[in-house]
């Protein structure tokens, strides 16, 4: 089974992770067609599909709608089989996104977000940007909270989900992932991609089918070439879509970054 190493972090993931927005929200959101919510049992069904294909990150949000409670109440009994990545300083309620990166904000988002996961810990824990990456990204009140947090051991790694180039590349004094968009029409951040690989920070892509608008069997090839890049985070409702993804990326995986 082919899986490629997230910086110093210590996890080897399978090239495609899981993403569950459309698990849980669908108001929104940057897809170009619409979507219903699957039901209670049918997310039931694709989450345990997911880890039946082997793939073995799956990355959630508090503002992820009902994703993060539908995860715990599908994969508590499986939680040893996969990584598990949430995000804290956003929530979105009755369709409004609202951003806090207090350390009071952060600490009672992560403890909410274990509730609903049920489990003591998640791998990853990254601060989900507004697009103020660099504000508050570079903010010694968040780090330090995240870092406290990670010491608490109720987080594995800590990080950012970037939104601006700049941001990204501040963060990499302290994170132990990144995550950001990364694809043949965005190429934006190859320099912080490659002072990432310099300093074993690791990398999740996100948005790297375009939000849908690109084809996998171009973009994931693309952007596995990148040795800095340990897994592309796909969001689907479509487990075939999801095999095939995965078959592209096995196929694809670079021998600098793998391993078996």
């Amino acid at each position: 089974m082919v899986t490629r190493r997230l910086g110093r972090t210590g996890f080897a993931a399978r090239p495609i992770g899981f993403g569950a927005f459309k698990l849980g929200r669908n108001q929104k959101a940057k897809y170009p067609a619409a979507y219903a919510l699957p039901d209670d049992a049918e997310a039931a069904r694709l989450l345990h599909g997911v880890l039946d294909l082997g793939v073995n990150w799956i990355d959630t949000a508090p503002a992820y709608g009902l994703s993060e409670e539908r995860i715990g109440a599908a994969l508590a009994g499986r939680r040893g089989e996969f990584f598990l990545s949430t995000k804290a300083g956003e929530t979105f309620t009755d369709g409004v996104s609202r951003y806090d990166f207090s350390a009071t904000a952060l600490r009672a988002s992560l403890e909410s977000s274990l509730r609903r996961l049920r489990t003591d810990a998640v791998d990853a824990l990254l601060l989900h940007s507004d697009g103020r990456d660099v504000e508050f990204g570079g903010a010694a009140e968040a780090q330090e909270t995240l870092a406290a947090l990670k010491r608490e051991g109720k987080t594995r790694a800590i990080g950012l989900s970037a939104k601006t180039v700049e941001g990204a590349r501040a963060a990499l004094a302290w994170a132990d992932l990144l995550m950001l968009e990364y694809h043949p029409a965005e190429t934006a951040c190859e320099g912080v991609l490659a002072e990432a690989l310099r300093r074993d920070v690791g990398i999740l892509v996100k948005k790297g089918l375009g939000a849908g608008s690109l084809a996998a069997a171009t973009a994931l090839p693309w952007i596995l070439r990148n040795p800095a890049v340990g897994c592309v985070v796909v969001g689907t409702l479509d487990l075939a879509h999801l095999r095939a993804d995965l078959a592209l990326a096995d196929a694809a995986a670079p021998a600098a970054r793998l391993d078996r």
